[in-house]
């Protein structure tokens, strides 16, 4: 989630600079990369029928790959679309609707080195917004800085109480955040610059790591509940402090009259994240009165969810994780079924091609049993740390 910069295209060279001195031309050429002044040099008639003959092995050992691959995630899909049927329908889901084969994964030879040199236009990276920018879009469009907490334990505490009072269990609250921060993070930790890195990589903000797009559907969906537990914060406070929380419930019900203001649906909320409305919106988050509520609520809604679809066991800290990161319908997928069919089920079955082969977490533990169990491992780890100790004092 953050500023990259945006690289420039490649331009073309107008015809009069081909009628440069020579001189300018080796100065040129000496500015030239080591590796693309090198393969100029030596890219002989020999080198560039070799690597003829490797690019064409590659491409016809990726065509049938792809032709493979693409015949697999065609059957997953087709598997999905029956099960989503017979739930809609009352039916019960088995094994047979599930594809039980693992995805082919390529193994053939990797596509070869060029010897001449290539011109590759790059593509602008579209940059990531950062907390930084949140909180310009939301003073500029709304008149508002959120009010950030006086330490992180302020914050903690204020989740801890929303949370239980809204549902939400300890052990949920504390094993998702460790696992979704490592155990360390702070209300305001964006992903990718944590632990050392330097470059944002998502919207993705806080201890259940929201995206600007969760924080619009939250605003559209659960803006009653914020506004009516904010109101009622209003009526219980007096003096300047009053003034200032009745400054933010003003803003907070205009920003949920514009999430409102768009059919129901993730793309339109992502249209909405995806612009400084969105940001501004996503700044809440930050905010020590409605961050809570919106932390918990991304988690609270999948508990509901599973609830309404008549699942009544209380969730597992690694179950609700499943829901936070997959989506609630194919989390719940996974949650219901039984540990016998979770032993044999592909996580295969639960992505998307490309989701699926970027995914190096999915492809190892490649089972449901195993990619629930490695998650409640990495959440038994990461909840001795710092961070998720201190958030189970809060509780």
């Amino acid at each position: 989630m953050h500023h990259t910069p945006i690289r420039r295209s490649l331009t073309l060279v107008p015809l009069a600079l081909a009628l440069l001195a020579p001189a300018a031309l080796a100065q040129e050429s000496a500015a030239l990369p080591p590796a693309v002044r090198n393969a100029m040099a030596q890219a002989s008639p020999q080198a560039i029928a070799e690597y003829r003959r490797k690019l064409q092995e590659y491409q016809e050992a990726r065509a049938a790959f792809d032709a493979e691959a693409g015949a697999y995630w065609s059957q997953i899909s087709e598997k999905r679309k029956t099960r989503n049927a017979k739930r809609r329908s009352g039916q019960q889901v088995t094994l047979d609707d599930y594809v039980l084969e693992h995805p082919p994964l390529y193994s053939g030879p990797k596509r070869p080195v060029n010897p001449e040199p290539e011109e590759t236009p790059e593509r602008p990276r579209k940059p990531i917004p950062v907390v930084a920018d949140f909180l310009r879009a939301a003073q500029e469009l709304y008149q508002f800085t959120p009010q950030r907490p006086a330490s992180e334990v302020e914050f903690k505490r204020a989740y801890a109480r929303y949370a239980l009072a809204s549902g939400l269990t300890r052990e949920q609250a504390v094993r998702v955040y460790s696992f979704e921060t490592g155990g360390t993070g702070s209300y305001d930790v964006q992903a990718g610059i944590e632990h050392g890195g330097k470059r944002a990589i998502s919207t993705a903000i806080g201890y259940n790591q929201l995206l600007t797009t969760n924080s619009v559907e939250l605003l559209a969906e659960q803006g009653h509940e914020l506004i009516r537990a904010l109101s009622e914060k209003v009526a219980q406070t007096s003096g300047p402090a009053r003034k200032t929380l009745e400054h933010k419930l003003g803003v907070l019900k205009r920003m949920v009259a514009h999430a409102k203001s768009v059919p129901d649906t993730w793309s339109e909320h992502e249209k909405i994240g995806n612009t400084a409305q969105g940001w501004a919106m996503h700044a809440m988050v930050l905010d020590v009165d409605v961050g809570p509520m919106l932390q918990t609520h991304k988690l609270l809604t999948s508990v509901l969810f599973a609830r309404a679809k008549g699942y009544t066991r209380p969730l597992t800290a690694a179950e609700l994780e499943m829901m936070n990161l997959t989506g609630d319908g194919t989390g719940l997928d996974m949650v219901t079924m039984p540990q016998a069919m979770r032993e044999q089920v592909p996580t295969s079955n639960f992505f998307q091609r490309g989701g699926y082969e970027r995914n190096p977490v999915a492809i190892r533990h490649n089972t449901v049993a195993k990619l629930l169990a490695v998650t409640d491992t990495r959440m038994n780890s990461n909840s001795n740390n710092a961070g998720a100790r201190e958030l189970a004092g809060a509780f």
